[in-house]
């Protein structure tokens, strides 16, 4: 395993507390789906974003227009969810002694989310200087577990995938990093146990990013704070 270079981390549920309920937010973009399209189509196995699309596109087939308003509607929809969940949400209280620490030891890091970026700023209005990088889903054409995401923040701090961390709180984190390329660590601070994560099989696994951390100056991969 190469020497770490840099940390990408996701936000919600791993450096900040997870407060999104995405089951309120399919019921109430189904309930605004079927004022479009009813019955919807069954695809309920896919992310928001993604069902979205999907629906979207099935209403352009028939009517562009339609499709461009169902679609319009919907990110207001989720947008207006994700700011009200950032106002109760905060960081974990590691978070920024760690960013902060990781850059004194001379480790490169960033953040990316499919979140977007006023959500993230109504709760740290500061987020692009307490990490090297920091890109939402308006800053990328194509989101996480899209490698692209990845691949462009690596692009901005300067550092090759091979010798980069990927960091995160669900599956679809460790999937990113694995199509890009780099290592991986799941961290159960979101909604996934640390068994729930395992199962995606990162190269590493902590409770937290503080005791990931810790792990990481153990095996001699960063140096110590």
């Amino acid at each position: 395993m190469k020497k770490i270079e840099a940390i990408v981390f996701d936000f919600d549920g791993t450096l900040a507390e997870l407060t999104i309920d995405f089951d309120e937010m399919k019921k109430r973009l189904k309930a605004l789906g079927r004022a479009f399209l009813d019955p919807l189509p069954e695809k309920t196995d896919i992310p928001a974003l993604e069902w979205v699309d999907y629906i979207a596109s099935c209403l352009a087939d028939e009517d562009p227009d339609l499709g461009k308003e169902f679609h319009t509607r919907c990110r207001f929809l989720i947008i207006t969810m994700e700011v009200e969940a950032a106002r109760n949400g905060k960081l974990f209280p590691f978070t920024c002694d760690i960013l902060s620490s990781l850059r004194n030891s001379g480790i490169k890091t960033g953040i990316i989310t499919r979140n977007t970026a006023s959500a993230v700023r109504e709760l740290v209005p500061e987020i692009n200087d307490i990490s090297g990088c920091f890109l939402s889903r308006e800053d990328v054409q194509n989101v996480k577990p899209h490698p692209d995401h990845l691949f462009k923040a690596l692009e901005v701090i300067g550092v090759e995938p091979a010798n980069t961390l990927m960091v995160g709180d669900h599956p679809m984190d460790i999937e990113t990093g694995k199509r890009a390329g780099s290592m991986t660590a799941g961290v159960a601070t979101g909604r996934m146990s640390v068994e729930e994560l395992q199962k995606a099989e990162p190269d590493f696994v902590a409770s937290n990013c503080a005791e990931l951390i810790q792990l990481l100056e153990k095996e001699g991969l960063i140096m110590n704070r």
